[in-house]
């Protein structure tokens, strides 16, 4: 009996942002989600908008998968990840070692699905998720400070200026059509929604 899906159903007992206050708890398996819905927006931009052939299924199904291994390794805080490039190298061959655990549980008539979702290859779909993981952390912070946590203030000007240093005119069109949007309540998002009318 492989445990593949089972240990994949556990990224919701995994939280995120565990340094920060958080108005509004999230967990890895609610963040894949949104960074799969924004890697699919990010791909369609690509495709649809910008007209450069781009796959929006492969990049939302690398992004479901994106963060799995912190089923085995928790959720490292950014400030200590990236505290220095030794830190960073280690975590990548814990990443490797659980990817591999979690590969070596399906059958291997599956494997070879599921293991470029874990060992993604493909500079186009690689470069979308890691935007859209970028973007979703960007929108947990908007929707902390709107939620009145200013502990997120910093956060949300440091993920803003990494977004920009990624310099994609995808993420341009994003911001432009529909990232303001993230900070309305629900009053707000209705009326709006009754303008477009």
């Amino acid at each position: 009996m492989s445990h593949f899906f089972a240990y994949i159903s556990r990224m919701k007992y995994v939280d995120r942002w565990s340094l920060m206050r958080n108005s509004i708890p999230e967990n890895i398996q609610e963040h894949s989600h949104m960074v799969a819905v924004l890697a699919h927006a990010l791909a369609v931009i690509r495709r649809d908008v910008l007209g450069v052939p781009c796959d929006p299924n492969a990049c939302a199904a690398a992004a479901l998968f994106h963060d799995a291994t912190e089923i085995f390794t928790g959720d490292l805080p950014t400030p200590i990840k990236y505290y220095n490039p030794a830190i960073l190298d280690a975590y990548r061959q814990v990443e490797s070692v659980a990817a591999d655990k979690l590969l070596g549980m399906l059958p291997e008539e599956m494997a070879g699905a599921y293991r470029p979702l874990f060992r993604e290859e493909d500079p186009q779909v690689k470069v979308l998720v890691k935007a859209a993981d970028k973007l979703a952390a960007y929108i947990k912070c908007v929707e902390e400070m709107a939620a009145g946590n200013n502990d997120f203030a910093d956060a949300a000007r440091e993920t803003h200026a990494l977004l920009e240093q990624m310099d994609l005119p995808e993420l341009r069109y994003f911001e432009e059509h529909f990232s303001q949007a993230f900070g309305l309540t629900l009053d707000q998002l209705n009326e709006k929604g009754e303008e477009k009318k």
